[in-house]
C-alpha cells in the first residue's frame, strides 16, 4: 500500500491529466525563478517549473478571460507543475544538473562556487523553456548578524480575516489591497547601515505562488531586498495542507547550520505563532539569537489574525523571562530605536538615496 496521502495522490492524478491535455493546446514549460543565496561554500537556487499558454498576436474572448484570471492570480495557484523535468543552472560558469520535484518545484544546492560576496545572477534552463536568471545573494563571510522577517503582519497587512487570506491572495492578489506595516522598511535600512553587510531574509508561511508579487511590493515600498523563503500551497506526502509553524522552525534551523558564525535578529508579530517559535530557536541555539523583535498587532488585526482581539499566548509564557533579548511596538517606529539599544547601533540616520539590489 503506498504510503503516500491521498491528497497527493489525487493532486498528482489531476496533474497527471492536465498535462497532456495542455500541452495539446501549446502549452509549453515556463521557468518561476525565486530568489536565493549562498555562503563561500555553497548556493542555494530556488525556482519552479510550470506550464504557460503561449501568448497569442490575436486575442480572443478565452484569450482576454484568460488573462484577466492571471491578473487576479488564478494561475499561480492553478497552474500545472512540470515534474521531474532536467533542469540546468549555471553558477558562475559551472554547469549543474538536477530535476524539478512532484511539484514542479526546483530547490539545488551547487557546493563549491567562485561568486564573491553580493548579488548574482545565476542562469536556469529547463527543458522546452525559455532560459531565465535567478538572483542569489552570497552573503560575506565576515558578517556576524543576520535579520530574518517575517511578511504577513509584520512588513505587510492584509485586511481580511486569516482563514480567507490564501483565497483573498488567489483571486484578488492585488497590491493597493496590501498595507505596508509604517516604519518596518527604514528599520531594517537602519540596522543594515548600523551593521554593514547584514543580510535579510524574508521568512512567511505564504505560498511561493505568490512571490513575485510579493517582491514588488516591498521593492516599491522601499524594503531592502533579501532571500524569500516561502512554502507551497496544498498536499504534501502526508498530508492535505503544509504546517507554516514546522516550516517556520525547519527553515530557521537550516540557517542556523548554513551560517553557524551568525547571530540573529528575529522579527515577527504576536497574531499567530511568531514569539513561540522564536524563543524555542532562542533555546536551542543559546547565545545565537541577538534580539526578537515582535510587532504588537491592532485589537482589529488581532481578530483578522486569530479571531480574538488579544494576542495569542503560549500557556505558561505570558511574564517569562525570554532567551534572548526581546523588544515590542506597534510599528518600525517603536521597534528600531529598541533594536539599536539591544544590538549596540550607532543610530545613524540612514541616507535617503541608499542604492538596493533588485
Amino acid at each position: 500500500m503506498s504510503s503516500t496521502h491521498v491528497a497527493a495522490r489525487f493532486e498528482d492524478e489531476f496533474h497527471r491529466r492536465l498535462i497532456p491535455f495542455l500541452r495539446r493546446r501549446g502549452w509549453r514549460p515556463r521557468t518561476i525563478s525565486y530568489i536565493g543565496y549562498g555562503n563561500r561554500d555553497m548556493v542555494r537556487v530556488l525556482a519552479r517549473v510550470v506550464l504557460s499558454r503561449p501568448r497569442l498576436a490575436t486575442r480572443g474572448p478565452v484569450q482576454l478571460v484568460e488573462d484577466l484570471m492571471e491578473r487576479r492570480g488564478w494561475r499561480s495557484y492553478l497552474s500545472a507543475p512540470v515534474s521531474y523535468i532536467p533542469v540546468t543552472v549555471t553558477v558562475g560558469g559551472v554547469e549543474h544538473q538536477a530535476l524539478t520535484d512532484r511539484s514542479g518545484y526546483l530547490d539545488l544546492v551547487v557546493a563549491g562556487h567562485d561568486l564573491p560576496a553580493g548579488w548574482h545572477d545565476v542562469e536556469v534552463r529547463a527543458k522546452a523553456a525559455t532560459p531565465t536568471t535567478a538572483r542569489v545573494r552570497i552573503v560575506d563571510e565576515s558578517s556576524s548578524l543576520a535579520i530574518v522577517s517575517d511578511i504577513d503582519d509584520t512588513a505587510l497587512v492584509t485586511l481580511v480575516p486569516r482563514p480567507l487570506i490564501a483565497l483573498w491572495n488567489t483571486f484578488v492578489r492585488h497590491g493597493s489591497a496590501r498595507h505596508v506595516v509604517p516604519g518596518m522598511a527604514q528599520m531594517y535600512t537602519r540596522l543594515q547601515s548600523e551593521h554593514p553587510d547584514t543580510p535579510l531574509f524574508y521568512l512567511s508561511t505564504g505560498a511561493w505562488n505568490i512571490m513575485p508579487t510579493l517582491v514588488q511590493f516591498l521593492r516599491s515600498h522601499a524594503f531592502p531586498a533579501g532571500p524569500m523563503l516561502m512554502t507551497d500551497w496544498g498536499p504534501t506526502n502526508t498530508g492535505w495542507f503544509r504546517s507554516g509553524q514546522e516550516h517556520k522552525r525547519v527553515a530557521l534551523r537550516r540557517l542556523a547550520a548554513e551560517f553557524p558564525h551568525m547571530r540573529w535578529v528575529l522579527v515577527g508579530d504576536d497574531g499567530q505563532h511568531d514569539p513561540s517559535i522564536y524563543r524555542e530557536f532562542a533555546r536551542d541555539y543559546p547565545g545565537r539569537v541577538a534580539a526578537i523583535a515582535i510587532r504588537q498587532l491592532t485589537p482589529g488585526e488581532q481578530v483578522l489574525a486569530h479571531g480574538s482581539p488579544l494576542p495569542s499566548v503560549e500557556p505558561g509564557e505570558r511574564g517569562r523571562s525570554g532567551p534572548a533579548p526581546e523588544v515590542s511596538g506597534a510599528d518600525g517606529f517603536d521597534l528600531a530605536p529598541q533594536l539599536s539599544a539591544v544590538l549596540g547601533g550607532a543610530g545613524n540616520p540612514t541616507p535617503p538615496d541608499t542604492p538596493r539590489a533588485d
